[in-house]
């Protein structure tokens, strides 16, 4: 695939653009926290700050959108609400807020196409989502929401999630990654406990490139409403497979496109167990999302980053490279490749938060380390070759 497949597609894994339109904003308190790190404002305490955050489920709800039309499967619709939780959630979770975390939705939908049925069902999958986190220590607190009728700038649906927490300075994550911490990768594959079926690694980066590389033109043509029409022609469902083929996975026969569609898994229930024991060891979370494994490089000053030890890579994004052509040094920048979450901390608090994850069925290993240097430097090392970022 050549390097500019993706930007043709009208998406950019960078983020140059957006980066560089808001890079004279306050970065907050602690300009190299995950997430922006606000005062108090709320309760107006030193002792606490405030973090808000906003994000969607991408263009992975013109994937729900299609495999709802060709089955009627409206399960896709409660995954899509959990995918805007978690990229919110799991974000915030980088800087130590794990509880009482209150959540408002914003959806817009094209009223000609999605209808009132599905607008139900996205907007109680949120309680639902937030019972299930609930039985694992996790307080999340619906605040309700706008659900707009906007056919003329939406061509499908759009949903979107924005979260609050207030936390105590003092239990705050800025990352300050040393040399000589360990990375601890949480796998994004297979069946935690609290997950009902097995997870292909998905998450909600990269699906604009996924869905288009892997599904068949025929797509193109009953379903113009799923992509922009300025959009050239070549680089629509460009793939050879089909929504209902199937995959046969751990002993699970699953439709390709829901194999595609797996919600975004969240870490919560796993971060606030690792957090009770180890918050003040941690030097620092990484949400392996815009901008896959290569995410670490914005919060790190003259460190090299090396990850020699990575999972193997999982069927889903072996299925996207093999369909696209793309190269791995490519796949790394767009997709989390196996592993959606890094701990950096020291290598003597490593094996404890092995264990931990595995006592929610989360394959968890050392997947690299860090050494100082006098510039900022990425390396991966696979099966195939090293990358240098």
């Amino acid at each position: 695939m050549d390097n500019n497949r993706y930007n043709k597609r009208g998406v950019s894994a960078s983020k140059s653009e957006i980066h560089g339109a808001i890079k004279n904003l306050s970065k907050g308190l602690f300009p190299n926290a995950f997430c922006k790190v606000l005062p108090d404002i709320s309760g107006g305490d030193e002792a606490f700050a405030n973090i808000m955050h906003a994000d969607t489920a991408g263009t992975k709800t013109s994937l729900a959108y299609i495999y709802w039309r060709e089955t009627g499967d409206m399960t896709v619709w409660q995954d899509i609400v959990q995918d805007a939780i978690v990229m919110n959630i799991d974000d915030m979770a980088c800087v130590g807020a794990i509880d009482n975390i209150i959540i408002s939705s914003t959806i817009g939908r094209n009223k000609h196409l999605i209808s009132g049925e599905i607008i139900s069902k996205l907007i109680n999958a949120s309680q639902v989502f937030i019972e299930k986190m609930n039985d694992y220590g996790v307080s999340l607190h619906l605040a309700g929401g706008e659900t707009a009728d906007v056919g003329d700038i939406v061509r499908t649906v759009d949903v979107g999630i924005t979260a609050f927490a207030r936390i105590k300075k003092d239990e705050l994550i800025i990352n300050n990654i040393q040399d000589k911490d360990v990375i601890v990768g949480l796998a994004s594959y297979g069946q935690a406990t609290y997950e009902d079926r097995y997870n292909s690694g998905m998450g909600s980066n990269g699906l604009t490139s996924a869905r288009h590389d892997i599904f068949n033109k025929i797509y193109r043509e009953k379903y113009p409403e799923s992509y922009a029409p300025e959009t050239d022609k070549n680089y629509i469902y460009s793939g050879n497979k089909l929504l209902t083929d199937k995959i046969e996975i751990e002993g699970q026969s699953i439709d390709l496109g829901k194999f595609v569609l797996s919600p975004t898994r969240t870490y919560l229930p796993v971060l606030s167990e690792i957090l009770k024991i180890h918050r003040k060891n941690i030097n620092g979370i990484i949400h392996c999302t815009g901008g896959g494994q290569t995410k670490v490089m914005k919060f790190v000053q003259n460190r090299r980053v090396i990850k020699d030890n990575l999972f193997k890579t999982p069927e889903l994004f072996s299925l996207i490279q093999n369909e696209s052509n793309t190269s791995r040094k490519e796949m790394y920048e767009v997709f989390n490749m196996g592993h959606r979450m890094e701990i950096y901390l020291p290598q003597q608090y490593a094996r404890d938060i092995i264990d931990i994850a595995s006592q929610f069925n989360i394959d968890a290993k050392i997947i690299g380390r860090v050494e100082e240097t006098d510039k900022n430097e990425l390396i991966i090392r696979d099966e195939e070759e090293e990358y240098r970022y």
